[in-house]
């Protein structure tokens, strides 16, 4: 007994045990040497990536960078998994956009910070396995649909419109974006999709420099040739300057992020936040949302890497890793961070073996700060937003969407399409919460179908054969739960008159919920007032102990519960002979 209570204790989950489970098969020199090589690469494709991520959320592209340091290298040595590269990533663009609009730099810092400790939460409580039941068309589905607006919310920057005034609402949004069309500006279209042209044309050629390097440095060279013609085009450092320590600039700050408290940023009206518990009750949702999308993001993530590499991640320390890595990083200027599966794929495809890698690319990233600012914010913000376009394709999984409108059941594609048409219309986390309940709804109604109770015929059956016909038998067949326990429990109640026995077959019965319980209180009840006796054959003790705590209890000829088919026979005939002596 006292072993079986130390197996069931709790054990919290471990954080880096990723790390821990690297260095327990063996990490030596040359396991180092493919870190580095791999951090490399993955820190050259995370540049333009962050600052893209970032500028696409609506704040200044360092803040970007900073998620990719700080997060990047906490959730590397904190998580589960092996392979994440963790870092600003489009599916959240979605949400963060809204939380800018509303309460700016400072409050998405802090709504980023409550995600972290509501991941830490998950993890804490071991709810990992819990993203395998969010249905495959919900996520399809919502993704898609973020895909299309990270591309909406490009095409101003793509085609150089000006006053474009952007907001949470993708209607508003399209609106606004047709009515500035008369100020389309064809030298930022020709250097954008000069850009698109390159990212899409170099992966074919199968070269080691990473597409996303090769496309900005294109565009970035496309406008600096056309500045000497008197042609402006927008880029980093003329859209966005800092401030630090009584100096000044455009572009990027050419220094390592310091500490910072997140409620002294300023909000949406430019002075700072006032923390209070309305400011905490309006970012409540919007973290909900984060943590939500966060724990799929990555976890499905480390899926795909186990995949790749024949590895198993521990999923409830990867959320505790996300979550102090998003708790983390708002303390340096970081955004809201996840796994993201491109720069994973490539972690992996690079030769990565352990979390190191990801570390290393943390520092890629910061060594670019530090010494390349200058050269970053040259980089055109049409060819950004050509960038951005090809991640939302990518995002959008437009093959096996088109694919799951053709194949899929008819409930499943009609959550897929309402899931897509609501993140695009209104928000992500009204698709996912009414998806996930139609999904529910949809299951609910095909295991009630599963639930049935059918009386078996004198004669016809060789387990009711040698009934007498005073004694009804019912075979009950599936969860006895609250979608389907009053169906299966209402042809229960229609008993011949001559009955005066009901046996239940209930060893086809896995599970029983509380409404269940009711139902059968009820029958029980009903049956007793006709003076038919009813008898449980073959139900598990563990229902049997649920039925008695709800009052459901052993009477002398009127109830009773048995192991075997054959003790309900014997005691169905000792209750007739009792009832007509």
């Amino acid at each position: 007994m006292a072993r079986s209570r130390r197996s069931t204790r709790y054990r919290p989950p471990l954080p880096g045990s990723a790390l821990l489970a690297a260095w327990r098969q063996g990490y030596g020199l040359a396991e180092l040497k493919r870190d580095l090589l791999a951090g490399l690469t993955i820190g050259i494709v995370a540049v333009p990536l962050s600052m893209a991520l970032a500028i696409a959320t609506g704040v200044p592209p360092q803040h970007g960078l900073y998620t990719a340091m700080v997060a990047g290298a906490v959730i590397a040595l904190t998580g589960g998994s092996r392979f994440n590269i963790s870092g600003p990533t489009a599916a959240f663009v979605v949400i963060l956009f809204p939380i800018v609009a509303s309460h700016g730099l400072g409050g998405l810092l802090i709504a980023t910070l409550m995600a972290g400790l509501i991941l830490v939460a998950l993890g804490l409580a071991r709810l990992g396995n819990l993203i395998q039941f969010v249905p495959y068309p919900v996520v399809l589905g919502f993704t898609a649909g973020i895909a299309v607006v990270i591309a909406l919310l490009q095409l101003p920057d793509f085609l150089g419109l000006e006053s474009v005034a952007l907001g949470d609402s993708t209607l508003h949004n399209l609106a606004a974006i047709v009515r500035a069309l008369p100020s389309l500006a064809p030298a930022e279209l020709g250097v954008g999709l000069l850009t698109l042209a390159t990212l899409i044309l170099w992966p074919r050629l199968k070269l080691p420099l990473p597409a996303p390097l090769v496309g900005l440095t294109v565009g970035t060279l496309a406008a600096l040739a056309v500045a000497p013609l008197g042609v402006e085009i927008e880029t980093i450092a003329s859209r966005f300057s800092w401030e630090y320590q009584g100096q000044v600039g455009s572009g990027i700050p050419p220094f390592a992020p310091e500490l910072l408290m997140p409620w002294r940023l300023p909000g949406a009206d430019g002075a700072p936040l006032s923390v209070s518990l309305t400011l905490i009750r309006e970012l409540l949702g919007p973290a909900l949302a984060i943590a939500m999308l966060a724990a799929i993001e990555s976890l499905l993530c480390a899926v795909v890497a186990d995949g790749l590499t024949r590895t198993r991640h521990d999923p409830n320390a990867e959320l505790i890793g996300q979550g102090l890595g998003n708790m983390a990083a708002p303390f340096f200027g970081g955004i809201t961070a996840t796994a993201a599966l491109a720069r994973t794929a490539t972690n992996i495809r690079s030769g990565a073996v352990s979390p190191l890698a990801a570390v290393v690319h943390a520092l890629v990233v910061l060594l670019a700060v530090v010494a390349l600012a200058g050269v970053l914010a040259l980089v055109p913000m049409a060819a950004l937003a050509a960038l951005l376009f090809i991640i939302a394709w990518n995002m959008s999984e437009t093959r096996h969407f088109l694919h799951t409108l053709k194949s899929a059941p008819g409930s499943d594609v009609a959550i897929l399409v309402i899931c897509f048409l609501l993140t695009v219309v209104f928000d992500m986390v009204l698709a996912v919460a009414v998806g996930i309940g139609l999904a529910a709804a949809l299951f609910i109604r095909r295991m009630a179908h599963l639930t049935h109770a059918r009386r078996l015929e004198p004669g016809g059956d060789d387990a009711s054969h040698d009934l007498p016909r005073q004694v009804a038998l019912y075979d009950v067949n599936g969860p006895l739960f609250f979608g389907a326990a009053e169906k299966a429990v209402s042809s229960l109640r229609v008993v011949d008159p001559e009955v005066r026995v009901v046996m239940l077959d209930m060893r086809d019965v896995p599970s029983l919920d509380a409404t269940a319980i009711v139902a059968l209180q009820s029958l029980v009840e009903e049956l007793g007032t006709r003076q038919v006796g009813l008898i449980f054959v073959g139900m598990p003790p563990r229902m049997v102990f649920k039925l008695k705590r709800a009052g459901v209890k052993r009477q002398a000829g009127r109830l009773a519960a048995v192991r075997q088919p054959a003790q309900a026979r014997r005691l169905a005939q000792r209750w007739l002979v009792a009832a007509t002596t």
